[in-house]
């Protein structure tokens, strides 16, 4: 085993293991505060299903590249292959549209009384299930090609016109049907990304407005306008995170084919950029919810009360 593939096999195993660790304590903060009957917030669903979608990035790119990395790379049947592929693509679409999601929410959470954003205030929360059922079932949609695409490498003789992806082979269609996949694959995608910026960029001018207001009238803000600031700069965290990492993604991901001899060091920089995301935004996510470690204490506070 190469020293090279040692080392992106341990870091795609930290990745998984750190990523999957904080989506532990995410999802057992929200069982826990079920059973305690602290009432849902909408942007708790939204982080439901952000940790979900996060959840199977991992799963279904951070454990085969972690077996890749470590020689093993013809372990996938050609139908495991096709699932494991297509099930990447959607979580990763819906992981972009809950975040996007989350950043618009908050933003209009925020916004002032006399913005116009204000009257979505009271509207909103309930379009925010509905709006998840539609992010799961159009990224569902759109990457229904891909199992027809994908294959597995085991018995391929000639790549060149196949797309390598260290466990999996994507084949080149002809023009016309590769420029439907692009625009399938990156409208969205674009889509989301936009409304995210459009948003964090409200929520920017929002919070320097607030903070002009609040240093002209000499006095300190509510508890309550506090506690919205830093949800706020948490979820601008997040936000500008996802951009960052999906930027330097599809960087790698257009630079890939131009690079024949080095495409498996590309690959696997490209997955590990594509898990940086899920991997650290559970912490985010945990430094939002400042009640996780407070809710968990006291649970376990009463249940030693009852046994006693």
């Amino acid at each position: 085993m190469a020293a090279r593939d040692l080392a992106m096999g341990f870091i795609f195993l930290s990745q998984t293991a750190l990523g999957i660790l904080g989506k532990s304590v995410l999802l057992y903060y929200f069982i826990l505060t079920g059973f305690t009957g602290i009432r849902e917030k909408p942007t708790d669903l939204i982080v439901k299903h952000l940790t979900w979608a996060n959840f199977m990035v991992l799963l279904f790119k951070g454990v085969p590249h972690t077996i890749a990395a470590f020689s093993q790379t013809h372990f996938l049947n050609p139908i495991v292959c096709k699932l494991v592929f297509y099930f990447h693509r959607v979580a990763r679409g819906v992981s972009l549209g809950s975040t996007a999601l989350l950043t618009i929410y908050q933003a209009i959470i925020i916004s002032p009384s006399n913005s116009k954003l204000a009257q979505l205030k009271v509207s909103t929360p309930k379009f925010v299930g509905p709006s998840l059922c539609l992010c799961w079932a159009l990224y569902l949609l759109v990457n229904g090609f891909i199992p027809l695409a994908v294959t597995d490498i085991g018995n391929i003789r000639n790549l060149s016109r196949l797309g390598y992806l260290v466990y999996c082979t994507v084949a080149q269609p002809q023009k016309p049907t590769s420029i439907l996949y692009v625009i399938l694959l990156t409208y969205t995608d674009i889509l989301c990304l936009g409304l995210m910026m459009w948003s964090s960029g409200s929520m920017v001018c929002i919070l320097l407005k607030h903070k002009q207001k609040v240093q002209h009238i000499h006095r300190s803000p509510s508890l309550r306008s506090s506690a919205e600031a830093r949800a706020t700069q948490n979820i601008l965290t997040l936000g500008s995170s996802y951009v960052l990492f999906y930027v330097t993604s599809v960087i790698l991901t257009m630079v890939l084919p131009f690079h024949g001899k080095t495409s498996v060091v590309l690959a696997n920089a490209n997955a590990s950029m594509t898990a940086c995301f899920p991997a650290f935004c559970p912490f985010i996510l945990i430094r939002h919810y400042t009640g996780v470690p407070r809710v968990c204490c006291t649970c376990v506070y009463k249940q030693q009360i009852v046994l006693v």
